[in-house]
């Protein structure tokens, strides 16, 4: 065991020194800046690691023109505000932090007089046909800025655009008089092909995101996940407008209201879910992502989103497929499995899987996450290219290659389950996990190893079957059992504990000179202090169900 350990950290150190052949070609020059580094002892995930790396690159480039951004790929020539512009930039802003602050400016550099934003941006320039709204924009223009250090030019410049385009959606999103965001076509959502939209057209009346068709039968919807992604944006401007010295009351008023909103007109307390509500003041019972999506939003408190994950998430006749989560619940007979085509009637979507850790961890459902992450983990481990769909029955990769929500998934993914994250609230996660042989028993890795550098400091871990061990700039630093994750500042001060499998674990953190003994369940969470821990949080878990 010491020397397979050994064996990781020299193949880990190793991947540092660019040889000018081989090496540097495993990891791209952009990406040496932050330190990432994934080793495996065995399993083909090591391999599909930097192949995404590669192809992430090939995802960056001037758009419209000035500096290099994130393109979505695939098939997609452009950067989309539903996800490139948000969650995937939110993402990579771990990485490549300086792309992911260009990708955010060419939305506002693009805004139009009025204040609305570009659905995307292309060669061609910016498109204005509809509103395709899903992450809120302001969420990760913040965690961008507490991530990185804080520019205020650019959080003044980016705060200004999101004020005039929320103006927009209040000006022309609320025909009914609701105070919810209405939806006038299945692209103000992302949700191409999905039974919620059937009947609907895909875009909004003569290509004018201001207008409906004034034929249809059922539109404007009253959206949950448009409410849900302004009541969030607001809640965000709130602190972005303290951050700037303005106060945020009026922000805070104003999410109040969009909730309120979201609540009276789309949320049906029987069902315990979100709905659309058609022009007749119907709901519209199709149990889509629109419940992530909301859940991501920071919608309701740990209660509310415990009973979602029960009734709902992990229910394996709803969401909880074998590679989760799927875009349709399973139970519903418009629920169409095939992932060979852009769809979100029915098959799992890699936007969904990098939307879901926000939702999962702020209610501190960590475990419950890695029940996800683990067999797309598998998946990916197999893959023959980054897919924009992928089989929730087989784990197959679907529609589209090089797409790059699929290979900041697998980036994503690796960190938060056995690598070293950083996140915007100033901790690092140090997480003891391992892939485990999900798919006809076949280990993805074996054991692991994974370098990051902060602040000029490298850290690297290493995650055997029983002992996690940290180095901190080459040193032994610090080491714990397998099955938890390791909270410090970013200073390498360590402030928790948290447990991170369904098992109990006891047994000793070595750290800094120090072993400080513990036992730890499940989502619990840790405070270390005086030299010992003492538990802060027990949640305990939510186990999956099949009713």
């Amino acid at each position: 065991m010491v020397l397979q350990a050994e064996r990781l950290l020299d193949k880990l150190r190793g991947l540092r020194q660019a040889d000018g052949d081989g090496q540097e070609r495993l990891i791209p020059e952009a990406l040496r800046r932050s330190g990432v580094r994934f080793a495996a002892s065995e399993g083909r995930l090591e391999g599909v690691y930097y192949r995404a790396m590669r192809q992430l690159m090939e995802c960056i480039k001037p758009t419209g023109g000035g500096d290099p951004i994130l393109q979505e790929g695939g098939i997609y020539f452009g950067c989309w505000l539903e996800s490139t512009g948000t969650i995937n930039a939110e993402l990579l802003s771990r990485f490549l932090p300086e792309v992911s602050e260009a990708t955010y400016r060419s939305f506002a550099k693009h805004q139009r007089g009025d204040g609305l934003f570009p659905y995307k941006v292309t060669e061609r320039g910016p498109s204005f046909r509809q509103i395709q709204l899903v992450t809120p924009l302001a969420r990760s223009v913040w965690n961008h800025y507490s991530l990185n250090g804080g520019d205020p030019a650019f959080l003044r410049e980016m705060y200004d655009a999101m004020v005039r385009y929320d103006g927009w959606l209040a000006a022309n999103r609320n025909t009914r008089g609701t105070g919810c965001v209405e939806a006038f076509s299945a692209f103000d959502t992302g949700h191409d092909l999905s039974p919620r939209f059937w009947h609907a057209p895909d875009a909004p009346y003569q290509g004018d995101a201001s207008r409906w068709d004034p034929d249809s039968p059922v539109l404007p919807f009253l959206a949950p996940d448009l409410t849900a992604n302004v009541y969030c944006q607001r809640r965000y401007l709130a602190r972005i407008a303290e951050e700037l010295g303005e106060s945020g009351d009026e922000w805070r008023e104003k999410a109040g209201a969009s909730l309120q909103s979201l609540f009276r007109e789309c949320f049906d307390e029987k069902d315990h879910f979100f709905y659309d509500r058609d022009r007749h003041g119907r709901l519209v019972r199709i149990q889509s992502d629109i419940l992530l999506r909301v859940m991501a939003c920071e919608v309701g408190d740990r209660a509310f989103f415990d009973e979602m994950l029960e009734r709902y998430l992990l229910n394996t006749r709803k969401f909880f497929a074998k590679y989760p989560f799927t875009s349709i619940a399973m139970d519903d007979p418009r629920f169409d499995p095939f992932s060979n085509y852009n769809s979100w009637a029915g098959p799992s979507n890699y936007l969904s899987l990098i939307r879901a850790p926000h939702a999962f961890e702020q209610h501190g459902r960590h475990v419950e996450l890695t029940w996800a992450i683990q067999p797309i983990l598998a998946s990916f481990a197999r893959a023959p290219r980054f897919a924009q769909t992928v089989s929730p029955w087989t784990g197959e990769a679907g529609f589209t290659e090089a797409y790059s929500p699929s290979i900041l998934c697998l980036l994503d993914y690796v960190e938060r389950l056995c690598g070293i994250l950083p996140t915007p609230e100033g901790e690092l996660w140090f997480t003891g996990l391992l892939p485990d042989a999900r798919d006809h028993g076949e280990d993805a890795t074996g054991e692991t190893a994974y370098g990051r550098t902060v602040d000029g400091v490298v850290y690297e871990l290493v995650n055997t079957r029983e002992t996690s061990q940290v180095y901190r700039d080459e040193r032994p630093w610090m080491t714990f059992p397998s099955g938890v994750r390791a909270i410090t500042d970013r200073a390498g001060r360590l402030t928790g504990l948290l447990g991170m499998s369904a098992r109990a674990v006891t047994g000793e953190l070595a750290w800094d000179g120090r072993t400080v003994p513990f036992s730890v369940k499940g989502n619990e969470l840790l405070a270390y202090a005086d030299g010992s821990f003492e538990s802060v949080l027990d949640i305990g878990l939510v186990y999956p169900t099949y009713e």
